[in-house]
């Protein structure tokens, strides 16, 4: 699994039976290591109180898409020693418009609701939601309420004032160094990435090397 690069952006964006017996014995030995994360050289100020694991992603990265539902069912294992929050930014094309889409859902408090539904748009049924037109449509049969969202929608305009919160996650990513997504931080600490943990594997196994990964470093905090 690969990372879709925001550099850009921000710049501101197994064959034979016996191989698949060889991959499937690597994948069971296979520990974290620290060639599979990274140590911010600054280490970004920690609010008190839990732990927090930000998911750095784009509703149309395909990588993200494929790391989604493992990341779900690891997220019900979590330690109450730690918050997980996910916060959109943007590559290219359409994110932006997805950013602000992702955080006018939050702000709604809906956001939870209707994230699959979007990642399978994007990515299973091929549409592009590039306005708010194409938002609507997609989301209102699923119970949106669509004048709700047309005045959040409005408060995220880059320039009304919520659109503070579009520029603080956009540095937030960028004090992480994160080029890439999906990224996952952990408390202003470390990174890690599908990419960076599970290199050369199969999507599903690259997810579980990274969460595999975050297990330990929340494990070993500060430690390694």
């Amino acid at each position: 699994m690969k990372h879709s690069t925001r550099r850009q952006a921000l710049g501101l964006l197994a064959a034979s039976p016996l191989g698949a017996l060889h991959a499937t014995a690597q994948a069971s030995d296979w520990r974290p290591g620290p060639e599979h994360f990274r140590r911010l050289r600054q280490p970004l100020r920690r609010p008190a109180g839990k732990l927090e694991l930000i998911e750095f992603f784009w509703y149309g990265c395909p990588h993200c898409f494929e790391l989604e539902p493992h990341l779900q069912e690891w997220l019900k294992r979590l330690p109450p020693t730690v918050e997980f929050k996910a916060v959109a930014v943007p590559i290219r094309g359409y994110s932006v418009q997805h950013q602000r889409l992702f955080f006018t859902l939050q702000a709604m408090g809906v956001e939870h609701k209707f994230r699959a539904s979007i990642f399978q748009a994007l990515h299973r049924q091929g549409q592009e939601l590039g306005n708010s037109v194409e938002m609507i449509k997609l989301l209102q049969p699923q119970g949106l309420d669509v004048a709700l969202f047309e005045r959040t929608w409005a408060a995220f305009d880059p320039k009304a004032f919520s659109a503070a919160q579009i520029r603080a996650a956009n540095q937030l990513a960028d004090d992480y160094g994160v080029e890439g997504v999906p990224t996952l931080g952990l408390g202003g600490l470390y990174t890690t990435s599908p990419s960076l943990a599970g290199a050369g594997q199969p999507p599903a196994e690259a997810a579980r090397r990274a969460l595999a990964t975050v297990d330990f470093l929340i494990q070993n905090f500060g430690k390694v």
